[in-house]
């Protein structure tokens, strides 16, 4: 306590840090002090933008869904509203079967709802075509436990779809594999109906048409990017936010919590009333390791996937035809190290009409040894995908690699009943939670989510204890 206010210390000053910081002064406005820690000398996690060719471009995620409140409500609330925008374009393809090939219409993540659709994007070759209305008569595969996407999308509807839809689409999220991610966590929606359907492809069509006509644009963006937002809830929260403090450990003592932070010859001590956890799964892990070693076993087996971005900035006429959508996808069967394409001027037109800037993605999970090369290989990587699906000529006007070591954590088969586990082990210590991507979801919103749920079990301990 610091004189008649209770001290809340949030580990983490990415954006899930950052809204918990915020929804904490919400709900007790001046009556509770709270401290941001990050260890790293910025705050906003994934979320920043830097400038490319002199336009100012995002370097992690680029956009939030749009159909989640969570995001726009924020970015609201702390001035940003009139700021948001949307695409240009939602178009977006595959680079499959040596062409670019569009997505076909009413496909939920790869699972398609119309057979004329999927025949005419040319995805799926003809063999493959025909294995997915077997659908309709086989038996049903109910879905009882959790299981692996590929190994009921397959049982399905064969191995194409998961190959060349399925996998693609969950790549670009993820960076992770079908064979290996969690039907529960990572395609909720088809899980359900997976429980009680027997085909897939008549519940995908179902799942299509309940989606409103209405329903607007997937996703949006503040118009300055995606990496002004951080700053903006830092601001609003009144969190006193301190950068370059990393939290070594964290105790339970009789009034609250200690956190030792710093380096080990000067560790610095703080003391709390009560800490919000909201850094990655291994960090979290080390945290709770002490106080709640269950939560820690469980956050220590989260797998994370590694992946770099390079951002090239061309001239319009390096293009023969200029990009006509919001970029494409490429599925592992591929081979190729590039696996996904963003063009980044399209799908946000605000950013220039003076050039075509794009984002590529390179690695997946165990594709570990793409990433160890030296910048201006993975440059000259992005720089031959152009080349080669694009027939861009020339050199790009300037050039950004971006790497994210493990930055996205794997919903693999169990994940959510490992978060229920963790949350069990993390509710029996009273004034602590825990937040972030690695619980109900890796997108702002959902991250969002799990920061305002954080934040109100702190407040009701605040409240009970009658602070």
């Amino acid at each position: 306590m610091e004189g008649k206010r209770a001290h809340v210390v949030v580990v983490g000053a990415g954006i899930s840090g950052l809204a918990a910081a915020w929804y904490l002064r919400q709900g007790a406005g001046e009556r509770v002090k709270v401290t941001v820690l990050e260890g790293s000398p910025r705050i906003g996690g994934k979320l920043y933008t830097s400038e490319v060719a002199g336009v100012s471009v995002d370097a992690g995620a680029e956009a939030m869904l749009a159909r989640r409140p969570e995001g726009k409500d924020l970015a609201r609330a702390v001035g940003l509203g009139d700021d948001l925008v949307f695409p240009g374009t939602a178009r977006s393809a595959v680079y499959t079967r040596g062409a670019l090939r569009h997505l076909p219409k009413g496909q939920v993540m790869g699972v398609p709802s119309d057979l004329t659709e999927l025949a005419k994007s040319g995805i799926i070759s003809p063999g493959g075509l025909l294995r997915v209305p077997l659908d309709q008569i086989l038996p049903p595969t109910l879905v009882r436990t959790d299981v692996s996407v590929a190994a009921y999308i397959r049982a399905r509807m064969g191995a194409e779809i998961v190959d060349r839809l399925v996998e693609p689409l969950l790549g670009g999220v993820y960076a992770g594999r079908a064979d290996m991610l969690s039907l529960e966590a990572t395609m909720p929606r088809v899980a359900a109906v997976a429980r009680s359907e027997r085909s897939l492809l008549s519940a995908a069509r179902h799942l299509v048409e309940e989606t409103p006509k209405d329903a607007g644009p997937l996703f949006t963006a503040p118009k300055s990017g995606v990496g002004g937002l951080p700053e903006a809830v830092a601001k609003a929260s009144g969190a006193d936010v301190r950068t370059g403090v990393t939290v070594r450990e964290l105790h339970r003592t009789e009034a609250g919590w200690r956190l030792v932070a710093g380096p080990v010859p000067k560790p610095e001590v703080i003391e709390a009333d009560a800490v919000i956890v909201a850094t990655p799964g291994a960090a979290s892990a080390r945290l709770l390791k002490a106080e709640a070693p269950k939560a820690a076993s469980e956050l220590a087996r989260i797998q994370y996937a590694s992946m770099a971005v390079v951002t090239l900035a061309y001239p319009l006429d390096a293009f023969p035809e200029p990009p006509a959508t919001s970029g494409y996808l490429v599925p592992p069967v591929e081979r190729r190290p590039v696996k996904a394409v963003t063009f980044s001027s399209v799908k946000w037109p605000h950013l220039t009409k003076e050039l075509v800037i794009l984002r590529c993605s390179i690695g997946r999970l165990g594709e570990e040894h793409l990433l160890q090369r030296e910048d201006a290989e993975l440059v000259s990587l992005a720089m031959a995908e152009m080349a080669d699906v694009m027939v861009a000529r020339g050199l790009p006007v300037d050039s950004r690699v971006t790497r994210w070591g493990g930055g996205l954590p794997q919903y693999n088969v169990g994940h959510l009943d490992r978060v229920a586990r963790v949350r069990a082990a993390v509710a029996v210590q009273p004034g602590l939670a825990v937040c972030g991507a690695a619980y109900d979801g890796i997108g702002i919103p959902a991250c969002i989510g799990t920061a305002r749920t954080a934040a109100a079990r702190i407040l009701d301990h605040l409240a009970l204890r009658g602070e």
